[in-house]
């Protein structure tokens, strides 16, 4: 029997996909496990594989569309000359089941509100709304009490579809305009109900009418014999979330020098006790992965999410760690990194690391950091100023292991130092305490017999 196949949920988080390439065509004889499709998730790009036995008989989603998931994409049947007609019909006017809500962690989080909480819940506690909606409200300026019994989804949740309704709602009715606004209109003889407003609830501002007025700017044609590379896949993915991570919180930058030389001394005894037992050769972004996870143990605030009035404690330790990739970067996750050996993180890391280069990670490999490491050491980087991953309080930059001259009890002596950079989101913690968990990871590097514990 002629059915659709859906866009299956290929992460916990993961509410659209984007189809990158269909490695099918219609009409193909498709065997349960084969690889149909690629999608780009918010992480990654994905590969789609078949849940079912039969023939490809029309593909619905283009390459390059963006569906959310359980959407239909493609209808398959067991024989070719079954009739497809109803389901081309309703494909047309289907509505896609919105994916069920999944918690972020396997145990509860602990919450702290950023401000003194209320006797009464207000009426945006007590929405039931989507992550993506509310995001689109805030972007939109859309009030979230004019969402409140609007939803259209299970249970009453509201969907991005329902902040676009009260948007437009808002949008046709007469615009609210500030008085600046109207006279600069005036002034320039602009007529005001034309502009849209960017303001809270589509308000006129008067940068909108400058705007408005203003002569449009024609973008420059490319160089003769430049070569244009379009910005998209992995790479359009990456830029976005910098932009996310950069403009979403004010990011510190604190910068500590390390002296990693007890720390050359473990790695060297410990290579091929490590290499015997697990079968990898153990690195300094190991070690300091592990260092990282023991400091993040005591200092729970670094290992928070912002989420609305509320700072998130998650209860697991999962460090993401940078991988460079063709096109892009990859952040797979060590889960539970503080419960791990030095053995473990790096048989785990060096498995975590060829899949993301090979494009074959999978939806677990790239989800549920709660803090992340970018090493650039291999590339003679001494500082940077890492970009917070979207949705973290810390990312931690790791620069190159040099030996230089310092001076020791009075001495001048060789030693393997290394600077550690450690960008922060001011509104969760301040100074003092993101500079007392760099100093913890400073100790623990320091002294690395420590981390053996």
């Amino acid at each position: 029997m002629a059915e659709f196949f859906n866009l299956p949920m290929l992460g916990q988080t993961m509410e659209e996909g984007t189809i990158t390439k269909w490695l099918k065509a219609e009409g193909d004889y498709i065997r349960r496990g084969d690889i149909i499709a690629e999608v780009m998730t918010d992480k990654a790009n994905l590969e789609v594989d078949a849940t079912f036995e039969g023939y490809l008989r029309k593909i619905l989603v283009t390459e390059g569309e963006t569906v959310p998931v359980n959407a239909p994409i493609a209808i398959v049947s067991k024989t070719l000359d079954e009739d497809i007609s109803s389901l081309l019909s309703d494909a047309a006017k289907a509505e896609p089941v919105p994916a069920a809500t999944q918690a972020e962690t396997r145990e509860p989080v602990r919450t702290v509100p950023v401000t003194q909480p209320t006797a009464t819940a207000t009426t945006e506690e007590r929405l039931f709304i989507s992550p993506r909606a509310r995001r689109l409200a805030q972007e939109k300026g859309v009030p979230l009490q004019a969402l409140a019994g609007r939803g259209t989804g299970p249970q009453g949740r509201i969907l991005e579809r329902d902040v676009e309704s009260v948007w437009q709602e808002l949008m046709s009715a007469k615009p609210r305009v500030t008085p600046l606004a109207e006279k600069v209109a005036a002034e320039a003889g602009v007529d005001v109900t034309a502009v849209a407003g960017t303001g809270v609830g589509g308000r006129v501002t008067k940068e909108d009418v400058l705007r408005v007025t203003a002569p449009p700017v024609t973008p420059a044609a490319p160089p003769a014999g430049a070569q244009v590379v379009k910005l998209a896949g992995l790479r359009k993915l990456v830029a976005e979330n910098v932009v996310k991570g950069f403009f979403s919180a004010p990011p510190v930058t604190l910068v500590a020098e390390v002296d990693m030389t007890e720390c050359v001394r473990l790695r060297e005894q410990l290579l091929p006790e490590v290499e015997k037992a697990y079968g990898t050769r153990l690195t300094y972004t190991d070690i300091i992965v592990r260092a990282t996870a023991r400091a993040l143990r005591d200092f729970p605030m670094m290992n928070a999410t912002l989420r609305d009035d509320q700072i998130l404690l998650h209860p697991d330790v999962n460090v993401g760690v940078a991988v460079a990739v063709e096109d892009g970067l990859l952040v797979p996750v060590v889960k539970n990194a503080d419960r791990k050996t030095l053995g473990e993180i790096s048989r785990e890391l060096r498995e975590l690391a060829e899949r993301a280069r090979a494009g074959k990670s999978t939806p677990d490999d790239l989800s549920g950091g709660t803090f992340t490491i970018t090493n650039l050491g291999a590339y003679d980087v001494d500082l940077f100023n890492p970009v917070l991953v979207p949705g973290q309080t810390g990312i931690l930059g790791v620069g190159r292991i040099a030996e230089k001259p310092v001076i020791r009890e009075g001495q001048v002596v060789a030693r393997h130092l290394m600077n550690l950079c450690l960008t922060f989101d001011h509104r969760v913690l301040d100074g003092a305490p993101a500079a007392r968990f760099l100093q913890r990871v400073k100790q623990l590097l320091e002294s690395p017999m420590l981390l053996l514990i």
